[in-house]
């Protein structure tokens, strides 16, 4: 054979080596943002194993894309921040002065555990959520005693988190999810919150928009609240070269905000340019982001559940 017809061959195997590394770079930044605390997980197995949710379950899309997944809960930590006692509980019992993606990387942790984790492994993470709860307590700035485990900051913290995460998929991957399967969404979700202990859970999209208009007389704008959304928004990356990402996750987070929000939080100013910049920038990267995620979880625990379906014989 010629080194003529040999070298096609050669091309494409330099080029799909090429690929590899690339995506495996790619897919290793990425993670890392949402890995390396809390319990290790294995979506993989055992064979068959739905988890609390399954394949079918809305819950399932809709937490399977990283990007929005990510700015979801950059805009859900920054929501939750609004709440004097949820604060307080953060600001007491957190590392978040010096580990700020550790608290997101745990949040992620537990989402993705709870949603696509087997069944064991899944209501161990409510298990030991439980228990952390159990020792957060104390008293806020003014005067009111707090403590995590409280049926109602667990529906707000709860709240704050599934509704950034379908604002997200809305305007990231599916502005046309119909209203019903938003509702199947919350419903779903619901069932995580009250394990948990939240209680009055709201469990469809009308009933979420009725929720946040009604906590907003609660919810204040202190300096301990632009004391954390400072430290979040010079959050450091991980690398240099996944800066420029992060800070497009970072902004893309503020703009998921409702209005009301961003104006509490002094956000609102450049609200227009913000709104400018990240939303094609989201929309660029995340294809990306997509095709790196080869072996992401949600991937993995489709593999893990169709392996238990036995061929018809």
């Amino acid at each position: 054979m010629s080194d003529q017809t040999r070298q096609p061959n050669s091309s494409s195997g330099l080029s799909q080596l090429l690929t590899g590394r690339l995506r495996s770079k790619l897919a290793a930044g990425v993670t890392h943002l949402t890995s390396g605390s809390g319990p290790t997980l294995d979506y993989s197995s055992p064979p068959g194993d739905p988890g609390l949710f399954g394949p079918d379950s809305v819950c399932w899309k809709v937490h399977a894309d990283f990007t929005s997944m990510m700015t979801g809960g950059i805009s859900a930590l920054l929501l939750q921040a609004l709440h004097p006692l949820a604060l307080a509980g953060v600001w007491d019992h957190s590392a978040f002065r010096t580990d700020i993606l550790g608290r997101l990387r745990r949040t992620a942790t537990f989402i993705a555990g709870t949603t696509y984790g087997n069944r064991h492994d899944a209501l161990a993470l409510v298990e030991r959520v439980k228990r952390i709860h159990l020792g957060v307590s104390g008293v806020a700035p003014d005067g009111r005693p707090y403590r995590a485990s409280e049926p109602a900051l667990l529906t707000w913290v709860h709240v704050a988190e599934v509704s950034s995460f379908m604002t997200a998929h809305l305007r990231y991957v599916n502005p046309l999810l119909p209203v019903a399967a938003q509702d199947q969404y919350f419903a779903e979700t619901a069932r995580i919150a009250e394990m948990l202990g939240a209680s009055d859970i709201p469990r469809s999209r009308a009933g979420i928009d009725a929720y946040l208009l009604a906590m907003q007389p609660e919810l204040v704008a202190s300096e301990r609240t632009r004391e954390l959304v400072r430290i979040l928004m010079n959050a450091p990356a991980p690398s240099a070269s996944m800066r420029p990402a992060g800070v497009l996750m970072l902004n893309a987070g503020v703009d998921l905000l409702p209005d009301w929000a961003q104006a509490m939080l002094g956000f609102q100013r450049y609200a227009a340019l913000r709104r400018a910049v990240t939303r094609p920038g989201v929309r660029l990267v995340a294809p990306v982001i997509r095709w790196a995620l080869v072996n992401g979880v949600s991937k993995r625990a489709r593999r893990r559940v169709a392996a238990g379906v036995r061929e018809p014989e």
